[in-house]
């Protein structure tokens, strides 16, 4: 029998008889391999271990330790799921079902209404499934083939004739269960270590709200319960840690149906906050030379127009008319409501004519903007329709820009440490559809790359992922918890200094566009913010807190001392409460644990004699007592 030769990662060649599978190479290289595999990778191609091998092709072996072996796990037990519903509701019509970035989920027509109670059930018949150990089979097959298979399955009909004509139809079988499907599958159910049902949500087929609305079951899968363990266990620790609950809680904001879907309302411990990050950041950046700018919230359509986002953003924005003549002779004029500050600081620009010696300018501003998210997709102030954006633009020249890019990113990396995350970068390159020449595109991301490089940054090629008008770093953080959360962005933009004619004066006095830099550092600070608090579990750090130490007398005569000890403290900058209630000591400690105070300052008799005061903080608790010229230097140190 003649053989083939397949290529490894690590570029040496196995020899393999003809016809030989991904499963027959892992085989071959040895059992504890073989015994480990999930799939293969065939000319950097996801397939199956039963995918049959060609001459010269690169092949990987992809196992539960592999990028993509959890998610392939994830979409096979969707797929059981999906066949225990059908056991348990003969009739069921099946639409999707992918894998997610946390498990997987199936939306099905059903003539009933699925709830939580139905949970035990499904997870009963899909044990009984796995239990079988029934291997998944990938077939291909014709347009009519496919069509007699699913003649009961009427979104399966549906998605079949909209097909491509060429298109290979192939499906995989599980059991008397069979799908639509791509893949790849794991071999055979064994490989499914733990998994658990999570939520029902309500879908529209396709998408659409105008189709029928389909039930979604959500779940999740690992390999080992060990992960399964962890992962529920990360969970609950989110959901204690979720801004919204802890946002509520500690009096930070709120959001009111009247008011309006997605307009968080600060109340005065959040808009401390806010300020205070406002206030710090804004001292860094008057020493790194920005100059604060203040733009309107609203702008004639023209600006929009002008900008681009008329045409291409206009669904995401609020437009409305104002009458600028009288009511017996109206004149209509169409405004929109600002969705990013960069026009605004672009006319600024605009207002003088610059010469190549002042340049770089930078020019900065806390801007709320205001975008129109679908009410689905707002989430408390992770994603919100009104927002503030800690902005800044840069105009300088192309010899500037490296220089310029890595001062923005020195001053991401001073924040991150601040707030204490870990983090990376991805750089953006250039989208299928995009503006500018090739030779812009090559130079702004080698600039990119360069100062990223520069500054020691790890980081990751995001290919195509850039915005339109040009390359783009984003900064992400990771928590408390290891999730990751994008923060941070630096972009280059073609796009507003050549439809707003932004020129500069050269050496030799002729006109050159300037490059433009796009930077948020916090992004939005709503969601800096959100993160920050789930991050700490709403324990600030002492110079962000709202409240940086409460003061609990311990009766009533104690009351004035406290009071003088909060007018000092106040007096160095402090924010500082007494808890002067009628209540128990216990209550007044656990209120202020609550609350996440940094310190609990307590006053008696002793601590009036000896003018001091008895310091728990919240973590490490009693730290004894001290005079209170030395608790006023911790308070003062803290202060923005």
């Amino acid at each position: 029998m003649s053989t083939i030769s397949v290529i490894l990662p690590d570029n040496s060649t196995r020899e393999l008889e003809e016809g030989a599978t991904v499963a027959d190479l892992a085989a071959a290289i040895g059992a504890g391999l073989a015994k480990a595999a999930v799939a293969g990778k065939i000319d950097g191609e996801l397939v199956g271990l039963d995918a049959p091998l060609a001459d010269g092709a690169q092949v990987e072996i992809v196992t539960k330790t592999s990028p993509e072996g959890l998610g392939i796990l994830r979409h096979s037990t969707a797929h059981i799921m999906a066949e225990a519903v059908q056991e348990l509701f003969p009739g069921a019509q099946i639409a999707f079902g992918p894998q997610t970035d946390d498990g997987f989920f199936y939306d099905f027509g059903l003539t009933e209404n699925l709830s939580s109670d139905d949970f035990e059930a499904i997870e009963a018949k899909m044990k009984e499934i796995i239990k079988k150990d029934e291997p998944f089979v990938r077939e291909v097959v014709t347009r009519d083939e496919a069509k007699e298979i699913f003649k009961d399955q009427k979104f399966k009909l549906e998605h079949i004739d909209d097909l491509p004509e060429d298109a290979e139809i192939s499906i995989y079988r599980h059991g008397d269960f069979v799908d639509l499907c791509k893949g790849p599958h794991i071999p055979s159910s064994r490989k499914i270590g733990a998994f658990k049902l999570m939520k029902l949500a309500g879908a529209y087929w396709k998408g659409d709200a105008e189709n029928e609305q389909l039930q979604r079951l959500y779940g999740t899968a690992f390999f080992d319960k060990k992960d399964m363990k962890e992962y529920l266990f990360m969970l609950e620790e989110a959901e204690k840690r979720d801004h919204r609950k802890l946002g509520r809680e500690l009096g930070i904001y709120m959001m009111d149906e009247e008011a309006g879907v997605g307009l968080p309302l600060y109340l005065p411990a959040g808009a401390r906050i806010i300020r205070i990050m406002q206030e710090w950041l804004r001292k860094e950046l008057y020493r790194r030379g920005y100059e604060e700018v203040i733009t309107p919230h609203i702008y004639k359509a023209d600006v929009w127009k002008t900008s681009g986002h008329y045409g291409y953003y206009k669904d995401n924005m609020y437009f409305f008319e104002i009458n600028e003549g009288s009511d017996e002779e109206p004149r209509l004029s169409e405004y929109g409501v600002k969705p990013m500050n960069c026009p605004g600081h672009v006319i600024l620009y605009k207002n003088d004519i610059h010469s190549y010696r002042e340049l770089p300018i930078r020019y900065f501003e806390f801007g709320t903007v205001y975008r129109h998210e679908m009410s689905g997709a707002v989430h408390g102030l992770m994603r919100a329709r009104g927002f503030t954006q800690d902005d800044a633009h840069v105009f300088c020249r192309e010899d500037q820009v490296v220089d310029e890019v890595c001062a923005i990113l020195d001053l991401a990396d001073s924040i991150m440490k601040e707030f204490g995350f870990e983090y990376m970068a991805e750089i953006s390159t250039r989208p299928e559809k995009s503006i500018g020449t090739d030779e812009m595109w090559e130079k702004a991301e080698s600039f990119l790359r360069e100062a990223i490089e520069r500054r020691g940054i790890p980081y990751e090629i995001n290919p195509g992922d850039g915005a339109f008008y040009g390359p783009k770093i984003d900064i992400k953080v990771k928590d408390a918890l290891g999730r990751w959360w994008q923060c941070s962005t630096v972009q280059v933009d073609f796009n507003l200094p050549e439809r707003f004619d932004v020129t500069y004066r050269t050496a030799d006095n002729t006109s050159e566009r300037p490059w433009m830099l796009h930077r948020a550092l916090f992004g939005s600070i709503e969601r800096f913010l959100g993160i920050l608090i789930e991050h700490t579990s709403g324990n600030l750090p002492l110079w962000l807190a709202p409240t940086q130490a409460v003061i609990i007398p311990i009766a009533d005569r104690h009351v004035e001392a406290a009071e003088q000890v909060a007018a000092e403290l106040r007096a160095h900058g402090g924010r500082v409460e007494v808890y002067e209630q009628n209540e128990p000591m216990r209550v007044k400690i656990a209120k202020a644990q609550g609350q996440r105070v940094p310190y609990m300052l307590v006053i008696g008799d002793k601590e009036v004699e000896n003018g001091e005061v008895a310091v728990r903080e919240r973590h490490e608790g009693d730290l004894g007592s001290m005079k209170l010229e030395y608790f006023t230097k911790i308070i003062e140190e803290a202060q923005v």
